[in-house]
Parts: C-alpha cells; structure tokens; sequence
C-alpha cells in the first residue's frame, strides 16, 4: 500500500500523548519515563505541543513493582502521567489497544518503553503530523545493536510476512503515531486476532515514514523471544492471507500427482515382471509422505478455524482494571465494541 499525500497542515500546538506499553519492566521504568517527560517539556517549549501532552503508561498485567513505579510516576508528575492497568496480562497488541482506546489528544504515539524505538524520532513524527500526515512509521534504519541471529529472524520474519501477503513494511515494528481519525478507523476493526502492524496499513489516510537508528536495551530484557516472534509471525499470516490455505491445495494437486506416478510404476512391474514383489521402501514412502501432508494440512486448516472460534465468541480484547488521570468517560467497559 502506498504512502499517501498529505491534505492538511495544522499549524497550531497540538496535543500528543505518548503511550508506552509495560509487562515487568521495573528496572528501566524510571529512566523511560525521565527521557519521555523531557522530551515534552522540550517540545512544548518550542510551541508545537500544548501543556496538555502526555505520557501514558499501559501495565500488561505486570507480575513485578512495574505498576508502583507507575503509581510513583504520576504521583510526582500529575497530569503529565497518565495510566492504565489491564486485569491481566492480555499481550504486547491489546496493551497498545487499550492504550490507544483510552488516550486523549490530537496524535498518538506507541512506543516501547525498553526505548530502542529512538524517543528522538518523535520530533519528527510530529513534523510530519503537522505537515498533513494521518500515520507515521518509525523504521530502523539498521540493526547493528542486534545479534547476528535477531537480524537473521526478524529478515525471515518480514520476508516470511510479504511472501505470505501481509502488507508490513520491512523493520517497521509498533513504533507509530496516528491522527486522531486515524484511531478512529483503527479501533472500528472488531477483529479479536489482533495483528496492529498489519490492521494500521488497512487504515489508509496520508502517512510517512521516519528512518532512526535503533538503540540498545537500557536495562532488563527482551520481551519477545523466537517462539513469540514466530506466533506474532503466524497471527499476522493467518489473520491477514489465505496463502497457507492455497499451498495446502497446492501440495494436495503434488501429492496426487506423486500417488499416480507410484501407482503407474507398481503397475508397470507388475505386468512386465509377474515375478517382481515391490519393495518395502515403495509402500512406506508414499504413506509417510502423504501421512505428512495430511497432518500438516490439517493443522493449517485448524489454526484457521480456531480464528473463526475466537471472532465469533466476541470476547472483551482486554479488560481495564483500574486508571490514574484518564477521564472516566474514555475508559470502555468490558461489554463495548472498543
């Protein structure tokens, strides 16, 4: 999907507010929250944001003092700091939902609180909101804080996500603003597989792009492991490509094809050497490869079906258990489409 081109070019202070997802991040709290704060304070002194900008900490149903931390925080910066706390870990997509759902301002920007999404990008994020855009993507321009292997899987990952046909954009992962009809249409998507990165680039609207190079871990560790990057990997096939679907016919037409070719062969044997008894690697193979085929189609049929499962119970996408300086009237109950 293409970038569009910019239709307005608000001018004024505008009002942002910064949402930063948190599960068990009590050891780099503290600093994020000193680094987000002065960039504000920087921005609102230069006359592009007004007083009311601000830093929304969302708790992904944190098992650590991450949540007190947070508590501390507003306490000592009233209105500055906001705060939402989910009932439970839901995962890194729906913290950043509940965030966005509840979080006032003309523009929002996701952004993790591990900070190797450079906070010196958003600047320029804002630049180009105030040039007309609806949605800015904040890309890596490279990965040399990155191990070897993280660079080797996250290329998969992107290549794997285009070759399947989710529309992604290479190293852009949830570091992003949107305008505030740009939210709107994000949250009228119901879907209870959420996959942000791929639900945005269907939102449409002008957008841009902001290059930064990231940075390393400021304190505590990774969030997302290989087998978490392999199932957001999934969740974004399946939620937005019925590519896996086509190979599974694709490997049946192969399959059938194959049982032919042995079919005719045994046949051939058969009426050229009466004597000849095929051997056993001729009966095995066929029905350990076609067995193969069958359980892995099926396991590709069953992911799909367990989506259905899910979108159809119409579960709450998560659960607010408690706020600090958000207006009761933007917090959605358990029961609303939100």
């Amino acid at each position: 999907m293409p970038d569009a081109t910019p239709i307005d070019t608000p001018r004024a202070p505008v009002t942002v507010t910064l949402i930063v997802p948190c599960y068990n991040e009590e050891a780099v709290l503290e600093e994020s929250a000193s680094v987000l704060l002065a960039l504000l304070a920087a921005e609102e002194k230069s006359g592009r944001l007004t007083a009311e900008s601000a830093v929304l900490f969302v708790d992904d149903g944190s098992r650590d003092r991450t949540w007190a931390l947070i508590e501390g925080l507003a306490a000592r910066h009233p209105g500055r700091i906001t705060a939402a706390r989910l009932s439970r870990n839901m995962g890194h997509q729906y913290a950043l939902l509940a965030g966005l759902s509840v979080a006032p301002g003309d523009a929002l920007i996701t952004i993790d609180a591990d900070l190797q999404d450079d906070p010196a990008a958003i600047p320029a994020m804002i630049d180009r909101f105030r040039e007309g855009h609806d949605v800015v993507y904040g890309i890596r321009r490279q990965r040399a804080t990155d191990t070897a292997y993280k660079r080797l899987t996250a290329g998969a990952f992107y290549a794997l996500m285009r070759r399947m046909g989710t529309d992604v954009i290479p190293n852009h992962a949830d570091f992003r603003l949107l305008s505030r009809r740009a939210l709107e249409a994000l949250l009228s998507f119901g879907e209870a597989n959420l996959f942000l990165r791929g639900v945005v680039r269907l939102v449409g609207f002008p957008s841009a792009r902001v290059y930064y190079d990231r940075q390393a871990r400021r304190a505590g560790e990774t969030k997302y492991s290989t087998a978490q990057m392999a199932a957001l990997a999934v969740e974004g096939i399946t939620s937005f490509s019925v590519a896996p679907l086509r190979v599974i016919s694709a490997l049946g037409l192969l399959t059938s094809v194959f049982a032919i070719a042995v079919t005719v062969w045994v046949l051939v044997v058969a009426l050229t050497n009466p004597s000849a008894v095929p051997g056993w690697a001729s009966t095995v193979l066929p029905i350990t490869f076609i067995a193969g085929i069958q359980i892995l189609s099926l396991g590709v049929i069953g992911e799909y079906v367990g989506k259905i499962y899910l979108e159809t119970k119409r579960r709450p996408r998560f659960i607010i258990e408690r706020t600090i300086g958000i207006a009761p009237e933007r917090v959605p109950g358990p029961g609303e489409a939100r």
